[in-house]
């Protein structure tokens, strides 16, 4: 009997153990998207990846880095006077007149909410001049933020077969772009409605496509703050969108789905992301990370930034710290400096390096009070007067001997 129960405990906790381990690594959704990433907007860390880097027409997606670039280079209140390309453009429009004077914001609820062209291009003209300069600031921006596989030919995403990007890349725009308030207030909106201007005498209303922030739709997700969809014949479905929980940001990107399944398999992965990962703030900026000691040398070293992580919510693993070496007695430095860094691991793997400030100063007369000078009682106030004298009497002494040399 003693043996079986024995057995019997045991048993329960291998089967324990085994729920433990598919819990902790739990499969992601199946999605129909070609390339998808699902993204930690605080680390940039890829949770979870399918041909991330493969480049495909991103469609109207593209819109969020006409969007980033517009609230990055323009002020809200800014007025934009539409020349006559926008109105002519093909696709969804909001039907801007030439000439008509709009506000940026305006242009911007235009763009993220109806998906007009004629906004973009009437932003891109505002911005860049034209099409193809504004195109030129596009990727420059892109490649800042890191994208690695795109290439922007216009700013409203009509299908060019040279017009491409990734789902990283899309999801390293939004990334940038949800750190913008502004944004956030026009992508989370339902309904806006666009005022007369000197050339529309009627109100433009303008509806959300984005499912996700309609708490009317099936398809409402409690902490989405924005998206974008996009769609082109050739380009098929694409959608890009961020959710907030408990503090923690996560980006989904979407491309070239051909099953239009993007708001579905975007809520899939968001509820994946949220309970499976958890995002931890190791060090605020400030907090002590390590003291440094050495030939009686005491320097608290302080973290330069907040310094977040992802982990897996189960992982309860030890995160340690490990400093570059360095000598930090021969150097001289003021309270805040940046003076040393260290590389923070967790399971063996790098998590990433964090710098580290002095929490206290460290000057000449310190180095003069230790080995080799310890006992000499040497002073700034004294040894700065000496050297000058020295260095006088070594002048004098060259201007007497040279006058010397031309007597002789």
């Amino acid at each position: 009997m003693k043996k079986l129960l024995i057995f019997m405990m045991g048993f329960i906790f291998l089967l324990s153990n085994a729920q433990f381990e598919v819990q902790a690594k739990a499969d992601p959704p199946t999605v129909s998207a070609d390339s998808v990433v699902l993204m930690d907007a605080t680390t940039g860390y890829v949770l979870y990846g399918k041909n991330e880097d493969a480049a495909y027409p991103p469609a109207s997606t593209t819109k969020l880095m006409t969007a980033l670039l517009t609230l990055e280079k323009c002020k809200l209140d800014d007025v934009v006077k539409v020349g006559k390309n926008p109105p002519a453009v093909d696709g969804s429009k909001i039907y801007l007149f030439e000439g008509e004077e709009l506000k940026v914001r305006d242009l911007l609820y235009g763009l993220m909410l109806q998906s007009g062209n004629d906004c973009a291009e009437a932003l891109a003209e505002h911005i860049g001049g034209s099409i193809d300069n504004f195109a030129v600031q596009m990727n420059k921006r892109a490649l800042e933020l890191g994208c690695k596989d795109t290439n922007f030919v216009n700013p409203s995403g009509l299908y060019d077969e040279r017009h491409k990007t990734s789902a990283r890349d899309l999801a390293l725009i939004m990334r940038e772009l949800s750190n913008k308030s502004e944004y956030t207030q026009i992508a989370s909106t339902s309904f806006y409605e666009i005022p007369p201007t000197n050339k529309s005498a009627v109100k433009r209303p303008l509806w959300n496509e984005n499912k996700l922030i309609q708490k009317s739709s099936q398809l409402y997700y409690d902490g989405c703050k924005g998206g974008k969809t996009g769609y082109t014949t050739q380009s098929l479905h694409s959608y890009v969108s961020y959710a907030t929980r408990n503090g923690q940001r996560l980006i989904v990107a979407l491309v070239h789905d051909k099953n239009k399944t993007f708001f579905p398999d975007a809520v899939n992965l968001f509820n994946y992301g949220f309970s499976t990962f958890e995002t931890v703030r190791l060090y605020k900026k400030g907090d002590l990370v390590t003291t440094y000691n050495n030939n009686g040398l005491t320097i608290p070293l302080l973290a330069a930034s907040d310094f977040y992580y992802v982990k897996l919510k189960e992982d309860t693993s030890p995160v340690k710290f490990n400093m570059k070496d360095e000598n930090l007695s021969t150097k001289f430095f003021k309270t805040g400096d940046v003076i040393a860094e260290g590389t923070v691991i967790k399971n063996n793997q790098n998590l990433g390096t964090l710098k580290l400030t002095s929490g206290t100063s460290h000057e000449l007369k310190q180095v003069l009070q230790s080995k080799p000078f310890k006992g000499m009682n040497l002073k700034m106030e004294y040894l700065i007067p000496a050297a000058l004298i020295i260095i006088g009497g070594i002048a004098y002494a060259l201007k007497k001997y040279k006058l010397f040399n031309k007597q002789q």
